[in-house]
């Protein structure tokens, strides 16, 4: 698996446009997944050059097939709110549990500069991987939707 990283500095990717990565987020997801302007929106705010990106995109792939892909939004803050947000991580259906979402974690994790926060449903497989690469749960996630 090969990595390409798109950011502010590294500049889009001639083949994983913003479209065909959230269309790939929006099909591997599955039940874990958000609206796909939504997703759009996650990888607008990571890398747009136009509106200076605040964080990046981390593509594992085979020549021009998606293995799988991470999307990480800076917060801007640090020590009481973690600097990175991991938003969106998905790997193909077809390379699970084969390793490739723990190389792109690690890969992913060694791009940031900060602490990374991330949420993840308690019934998802993936939160396992999670705990083994470091992660803990110290809080109780609350939300107010409007």
């Amino acid at each position: 698996m090969k990595f390409t990283l798109i950011s502010t500095t590294t500049g889009s990717h001639p083949v994983f446009n913003n479209e065909i990565i959230a269309n790939f987020l929006l099909e591997q997801l599955e039940e874990y997944g958000d609206e796909k302007q939504d997703i759009l929106n996650a990888l607008d705010y990571a890398a747009n050059i136009k509106t200076d990106g605040k964080g990046y995109v981390l593509i594992g792939h085979d020549v021009e097939e998606i293995i799988g892909v991470v999307v990480i939004n800076e917060t801007g803050m640090s020590g009481y709110i973690p600097e990175n947000i991991l938003v969106y991580i998905a790997t193909h259906k077809n390379y699970r549990g084969k390793g490739y979402g723990r190389e792109l974690m690690v890969q992913a994790i060694d791009q940031c500069k900060g602490d990374i926060a991330l949420h993840v449903e308690k019934e998802n497989p993936a939160r396992f991987l999670y705990e083994k690469l470091g992660f803990t749960n110290p809080y109780i996630e609350m939300r107010l939707k409007r």
